[in-house]
């Protein structure tokens, strides 16, 4: 009986799932920059010899366009130290504000039901002589009172 280990390295070597080798490598590269970065990458590929990184808040953008060459630098290092991330080589580093993973505000964690007093008056004159929209207006004074 073949371990699980082996037949998820047989199925990763075919052609058509050459996309989970470079999603390893794309993990052991975060992985090897610190925790900081770690935090702030929310995702990377490579395309067109060109390192995208998206960041998940975007005041991490400037902070990782400051350290360009140490992310290029760690890149190399990774395919020359690991024979099965070769394929990541990357001449140029676009670091941009991913869209889908949204900044998270402490206020959204909360659930808060707010809690106010009714600001209007139920003392208003009706201008009108239609009984619907008088009836209407009754209503309304009605619930203004049940609110305050």
């Amino acid at each position: 009986m073949k371990k699980a280990s082996t037949i998820l390295s047989h199925l990763s070597d075919q052609p058509q799932f050459k996309v989970l080798k470079q999603q390893e490598c794309y993990k052991k590269y975060i992985s090897l920059l610190g925790t900081k970065y770690q935090k702030a990458i929310a995702f990377i590929y490579i395309k067109n010899n060109t390192l995208f990184i998206a960041v998940t808040h975007p005041g991490f953008k400037m902070e990782l366009n400051y350290n360009r060459d140490l992310l290029k630098s760690v890149l190399t290092q990774l395919g020359s130290h690991d024979q099965k991330c070769q394929m990541m080589q990357a001449s140029e580093v676009v670091i941009f504000h991913s869209k889908y993973h949204p900044v998270k505000t402490k206020e959204a964690d909360i659930d808060t039901v707010p809690y106010y007093n009714e600001l209007a008056s139920a003392h208003f004159p009706i201008y009108t002589e239609d009984k619907e929209l008088i009836a209407k207006f009754e209503k309304i004074k009605e619930k203004i009172k049940c609110n305050r």
